[in-house]
């Protein structure tokens, strides 16, 4: 029972310090205060011996696909590839191209913008598409003379709802997918139909509210952006297209999805520093990359594993897997896991659902995928359901932009909840043929 309370008192902290006071400023140093929380809480659980540091040590060093060492190296090492695109302007100028040939029209512009933010959310990630087009579409929105918020709301939703279609499309896919085994092709199967449905019933909803906002013209123009160095661009698109096929194929290779991920960064890394060694240059696109790379996932994961394997070893997840039971998982898992993002984050939940999952009889790939998709489409509910919505919003405030917590539940709870209904019942489909 211990255990318990202080597991909740360090997610109700975590949320109590996103909402309340999300940065924390030491002299001229400025840290999130998510990660410092559970840091905290963590170093908390081991000195009361709440947490068996033995337990957590093995569980660093063990040759499973759980490692949580093994699944921050995929996921640095994957937004350091997309990080390097963008830090080239490839983002930027591509949704520069695009929005410019959208005239006048505002509809236009607005699925145009969802169609390239999903797109391009399949093949990186949601959280490099967020930190990519949120200052873009503020600054569009504020030249064009147009309400940013239809584009910054379809933006956040786009890039968490088809994030679900690979696995690389965010951590909590990969946590829940390598926890379980699933290979990269078994994961697209059976996560293709969901995210397609879920995609579309999002473009849906967020048109019926936002329709009115948009009928008025645009009177400002694109930002021009300019890449200023082709070679390295092509070749950090190359870097990104080779990673991400052998990340499909590398399962039957014998190829872990870490081991890839690392040495095609690595193999970027080096290119870039010969360039710019040979060119007698800086290399500011990789000093860049390396700057913006999301570390303080670091010391958040550690952290909040800390916390599942004192639950694991008190036997508390194996008690919510007896409660959900083996009947209806996706009905069971799906609404839990959205909920449980949005009350302590999508990381931490799906790092004690991994654990519920491994003690789960009978729940199966229903389940898994039925957390993959609570994963993901809680960050729509709430700016605590995700990573994601935590640097949205942080971006918005930088930029004056007001898009408060009420505001944001209200849309939210639009869109999605009957996202998640389309997700879920799609997913239900794709196992029954």
């Amino acid at each position: 029972m211990v255990t318990v309370l202080l597991c909740a008192a360090v997610c109700l902290c975590m949320l109590l310090g996103v909402l309340f006071f999300p940065q924390i400023r030491i002299g001229k140093l400025s840290v999130s205060s998510y990660w410092v929380v559970a840091l905290i809480g963590a170093a908390v659980l081991l000195a009361c011996g709440q947490a068996d540091i033995v337990s957590f040590g093995k569980a660093l060093i063990a040759d499973t696909a759980v490692n949580p060492l093994k699944i921050l190296a995929l996921f640095l090492s994957m937004t350091m590839l997309s990080v390097f695109l963008d830090e080239l302007g490839f983002f930027r100028h591509l949704a520069s191209v695009v929005l410019r040939r959208s005239g006048t029209s505002q509809t236009k512009l607005f699925f145009t913008l969802y169609g390239i933010v999903s797109l391009l959310t399949v093949f990186t990630s949601n959280d490099v598409i967020i930190l990519s087009f949120t200052p873009f579409i503020c600054y569009f929105a504020k030249n064009a003379k147009i309400d940013p918020l239809p584009y910054l709301f379809a933006e956040l939703v786009a890039a968490n709802t088809w994030s679900m279609m690979l696995v690389i499309g965010n951590p909590t896919n990969i946590y829940l997918a390598t926890a379980y085994g699933v290979d990269f092709l078994t994961y697209l199967r059976y996560a293709a139909l969901p995210t397609v449905c879920a995609g579309a019933a999002a473009l849906l909803l967020l048109w019926l509210v936002f329709r009115k906002k948009l009928s008025s013209p645009i009177e400002g123009e694109a930002e021009e952006i300019d890449i200023a160095d082709p070679l390295q661009l092509w070749v950090g698109i190359g870097h990104l297209g080779a990673c991400t096929l052998l990340l499909a194929v590398g399962p039957y290779l014998g190829l872990p999805m870490w081991i890839v991920s690392l040495a095609a960064v690595g193999s970027l890394f080096l290119f870039t520093l010969i360039v710019s060694a040979v060119r007698r240059e800086k290399p500011k696109a990789l000093c860049g990359c390396l700057k913006r790379a999301p570390w303080q996932l670091i010391p958040f994961v550690l952290s909040m594993f800390v916390l599942v394997v004192a639950l694991s070893d008190h036997g508390i997840t194996e008690g919510i897997a007896e409660l959900f039971g083996a009947s209806a998982p996706v009905w069971k898992y799906g609404p839990s896991s959205f909920l449980a993002a949005n009350f302590i984050n999508n990381i931490p939940m799906s790092e004690l659902f991994a654990a519920i999952l491994s003690s789960a009889e009978g729940a199966g790939l229903p389940a898994v995928f039925a957390t993959v998709i609570g994963s993901n489409l809680g960050a729509l509910l709430t700016p605590v359901g995700a990573l994601a919505g935590l640097m949205w919003s942080s971006i918005l405030s930088r930029h004056g932009v007001k898009f408060g917590y009420g505001k944001f539940l209200r849309y939210g709870a639009l869109v999605s909840v009957p996202t998640l209904l389309a997700a879920l019942g799609a997913l239900q489909l794709a196992f029954l043929f």
